[in-house]
């Protein structure tokens, strides 16, 4: 039996006091299947990666951040699940909770499955996550195209590999990561999301 959003988001809550930080507990689910990128300034800067599935954000940590060369092989840490409403989110996380830091609104869009099974049906997202192996295409202010997720280790944080196909979107000369590294929501750098977080707080 599936689990419930509310079951899935248990342990994202269980990290988390919603008295101290600003992120959001619960959401509603967008009429369209969207993905988000968030620029995470934490103990270590990464880059998280965030697909609807299912009425919740299927989340993965990816340390350098998506690549727009195929022959690049990304690492991603599959984290645990987060709610819709977290694709909005941009502030700073407290001191004391759990990714205390600063996080940013990096890339957002909407993407399609682009996976078919048995007789060339469509291949659902939760089968695609169960089977190991997603395959999407984004449509984004930063990035565009095919994506895939290759799951090459279980346990508790499953290890991933985030590759751009070789498309239109894909370019090798390409780092978006260096070369536009403001937010899509706010057009804020990490530097000053963080500076009017805090100044907010006095």
């Amino acid at each position: 039996m599936a689990s419930s959003n509310g079951d899935r988001l248990a342990r994202y809550r269980s990290k988390r006091d919603f008295n101290r930080t600003s992120e959001p507990d619960s959401g509603k689910a967008p009429k369209d299947q969207r993905f988000v990128i968030q620029k995470h300034d934490a103990s270590s800067l990464h880059y998280d990666l965030r697909l609807e599935i299912d009425g919740v954000l299927v989340s993965w940590a990816v340390p350098k951040g998506p690549s727009t060369d195929p022959s690049d092989k990304r690492l991603a840490i599959q984290t645990e699940d987060h709610p819709l409403d977290y694709a909005d989110f941009e502030g700073c996380i407290p001191e004391g909770e759990y990714g205390a830091g600063t996080v940013m609104v990096w890339e957002r869009g909407s993407y399609r499955n682009l996976r078919s099974g048995k007789d060339d049906k469509p291949m659902s997202m939760s089968a695609s996550l169960a089977d190991g192996l997603i395959e999407v295409w984004l449509e984004g202010e930063k990035l565009n195209g095919g994506y895939a997720l290759k799951r090459i280790r279980d346990g508790r944080k499953p290890q991933w590999l985030l590759i751009k196909m070789d498309d239109e979107g894909a370019g090798a000369r390409r780092n978006p990561v260096s070369t536009e590294p403001d937010s899509v929501k706010s057009g804020r750098t990490i530097a000053q999301i963080a500076r009017e977080e805090n100044q907010g707080d006095d």
